[in-house]
């Protein structure tokens, strides 16, 4: 046996994980068929563009959550519990990284979903997953975290990321985290979001259409939900109407057209292509919010 010091580099996810503690989650999951996010991707792939399953739920949830305030929301206190409910969607990505030549988790805000294209969200991720976190600005405030002493990087985390002002761009208000590169069907994960949406592996499953059964691409996707901001009922409505979205998914509708129960036209050309399933880009259930 050896006892060493907890790595510096792994102080910001401990932090987070004491933060989430007064979270009261409640875990649901849903079977999503993704035959035409992936009809789209390999679209796109033979144009020389890229996108991940990982940009499509973050679209996905700019769209579904600027319609559920009470969802897109963040609760503080105990005495005199307060809740802020925000007006942005920010989207919390969480990303497997090597810092200080240790595997981390790492994770940073995608801004603005409820207003951003597709190809924003991928042009945010491509940014985020490509960098190198020793030197992008946007992981600067966790490099200086692991500096401190223990005690004052705690105190400092907490006092951040308590803040409704500043939760948005810390936290984002809905967290997003894949393990859909490797073998895994399904996970639940605490983001310290209200609404935290867990995606696994997609791969090819009996679906039933028309009463014929067929096979088609499915992800398991889950959401765990902090039961003192929002109760069930809610929670469900945001996770059906995110399976609708993805279900439906075409390039050419508006976002806020595809609401929950609609359908796109079998007609619709611009989701017609072969799948081609790629990793996500986020990989770890953990998802710590950046330091303060």
């Amino acid at each position: 046996m050896s006892v060493a010091r907890f790595p510096a580099e792994r102080r910001h996810t401990l932090y987070h994980c004491d933060e989430i503690r007064e979270t009261a989650p409640v875990f649901l999951d849903t079977e999503v068929d993704m035959s035409r996010v992936q009809e789209h991707r390999a679209a796109a792939r033979r144009d020389g563009r890229r996108y991940s399953v990982v940009s499509y739920v973050l679209r996905a949830s700019g769209s579904v959550l600027a319609r559920h305030p009470d969802a897109n929301a963040a609760i503080r206190g105990r005495l005199r519990p307060k809740v802020a409910r925000y007006a942005t969607v920010g989207g919390k990505v969480t990303l497997d990284k090597t810092l200080g030549g240790r595997r981390v988790v790492l994770s940073s805000v995608v801004p603005g979903l409820e207003r951003s294209s597709l190809d924003d969200v991928q042009q945010h991720v491509d940014r985020l997953r490509d960098g190198d976190p020793e030197s992008m600005p946007e992981f600067e405030a966790v490099r200086k975290l692991h500096r401190l002493p223990v005690p004052v990087g705690r105190t400092l985390f907490r006092l951040a990321t308590r803040s409704f002002a500043h939760r948005p761009e810390l936290r984002g208000t809905v967290a997003v985290t894949s393990l859909g590169h490797r073998a895994v069907d399904s996970f639940h994960s605490v983001g310290g979001t209200t609404v935290t949406l867990g995606l696994g592996r997609i791969v090819d499953r009996p679906v039933v259409r028309d009463g014929t059964v067929a096979v088609a691409p499915v992800m398991r996707l889950s959401l765990a939900f902090d039961h003192r901001v929002i109760d069930g009922a809610e929670a469900a409505d945001v996770l059906s109407e995110l399976k609708d979205f993805l279900e439906a998914y075409a390039p050419e509708t508006a976002p806020e057209a595809a609401g929950a129960g609609e359908t796109a036209s079998a007609e619709e050309p611009a989701a017609r292509e072969e799948a081609v399933h790629e990793a996500g880009d986020a990989r770890d259930p953990a998802s710590p919010a950046p330091g303060p």
